[in-house]
Formats: C-alpha cells, sequence, structure tokens
C-alpha cells in the first residue's frame, strides 16, 4: 500500500511539472484563437437552446 501511495505521488509530481513545463511555451496568436472559438461555441449554445425551447413549445402544444 505505501508504494502505491508513493508512485502516485510520484506521478502526480511528474505530471504537474510536465503541465507547467508545456504550459510555458505560449502560442503568440492563442488569444485570437481563444476569442474566436469562445464566440463560434457562444453562438452554437444560442442557436441550440432556441431550437430546444421551441421543440419543447411544439410538444407541449401538440402532445400534452
Amino acid at each position: 500500500m505505501e508504494l502505491a501511495i508513493g508512485l502516485v505521488i510520484i506521478i502526480g509530481i511528474v505530471s504537474l511539472i510536465s503541465t507547467l513545463l508545456i504550459a510555458g511555451k505560449g502560442d503568440k496568436d492563442y488569444r485570437n484563437a481563444v476569442k474566436r472559438n469562445t464566440s463560434n461555441l457562444t453562438w452554437i449554445y444560442v442557436v441550440v437552446i432556441l431550437i430546444s425551447l421551441i421543440a419543447v413549445g411544439v410538444y407541449v402544444s401538440w402532445f400534452a
């Protein structure tokens, strides 16, 4: 049991260090890509929510 806990701790530390090293390498166009992706996702959510509300309204008015 002590060996398993030690391995989990070692793997967690190695993972944390690896993540921080990889995250340190930034992309100069990252902010523009994030802004565009966030905008696209927002529009997708708006459209899906509106279609879902319309579908619920049609279901309630015809089948309930």
